[in-house]
């Protein structure tokens, strides 16, 4: 057999061994969860996988096993509205006070929220797995007719972390039917101060509006990571002896 026919052999058997592989089977869609690891999952242990962690983990758990604060309940995050996500947009609102900022709300993104809060203590661990990107607070101003627009886009994903005082009335299929913020309908020419983080700040996760901000406040030191923000809300809310909670109050309500 000559080169040229091995080659040709090859090239043939090649396309048969992919044509054998092919499948009916087609992608319908992609869903997801998030599972609570906690205690449970403890019962159980494997010995060999215990002694291999041995020498490293003294040092793991001296940097995440210091309790930052305590919330009264399994907080998830899921939209159009949750414990945690609520918490998270509150604490930005909160943080302001910091930096000299009195914003009129907050909006934390869902996607940037990567863990649930277990009932009880929450370590700086569980922070950082809830925090786990290097995202810092960001202050900026919109128009009440830019915040509008923000919130058509927050509609659009079937919600976001809204802090408290922030009423949207949303369809099922992503439509904005109403907002309202301590109350009051969105002046649209009036400016609001909002809290939020520089990665949505820049416009991504679909939240567009925000190019149109003005009068960003920023700062990118490490301290002004959201994750260190955080802990020093619930290192604060621990020494007043606050057990810290949320529910879900209406922030963002679905109509059918």
């Amino acid at each position: 057999m000559t080169r040229t026919m091995k080659l040709q052999s090859c090239f043939f058997a090649a396309v048969l061994m992919l044509t054998a592989c092919t499948t009916h089977y087609q992608m319908t869609g992609i869903q997801r969860t998030r599972e609570l690891i906690d205690k449970r999952y403890d019962a159980q242990t494997d010995e060999g996988a215990t002694q291999f962690m041995v020498p490293f983990k003294h040092v793991v758990d001296s940097m995440m096993s210091p309790v930052v604060g305590k919330v009264a309940r399994y907080m998830p995050a899921k939209r159009p509205e949750s414990p945690l996500s609520n918490l998270l947009a509150d604490v930005l609102v909160w943080a302001g006070k910091a930096y000299g900022e009195k914003p009129d709300f907050g909006l934390y993104n869902m996607g940037g929220i990567r863990a649930a809060l277990a009932e009880g203590n929450v370590t700086y661990g569980d922070v950082v797995e809830v925090a786990p990107f290097e995202n810092k607070i960001c202050f900026c101003t919109l128009t009440g007719e830019t915040v509008m627009e923000l919130f058509r886009q927050v509609a659009s994903t079937g919600g976001e972390a809204l802090s408290h005082g922030v009423q949207l009335v949303i369809t099922e299929d992503g439509q904005l039917k109403s907002a309202r913020l301590n109350g009051k309908e969105i002046d649209p020419k009036q400016k609001y101060r909002v809290a939020t983080i520089d990665f949505v700040a820049q416009g991504n996760d679909k939240m567009l509006a925000f190019k149109n901000k003005t009068d960003a406040n920023s700062p990118q030191e490490v301290s002004n990571n959201v994750r260190f923000i955080i802990m020093d809300y619930l290192r604060e809310q621990m020494k007043q002896g606050i057990v810290v909670d949320r529910e879900v109050e209406g922030r963002i309500v679905v109509e059918n």
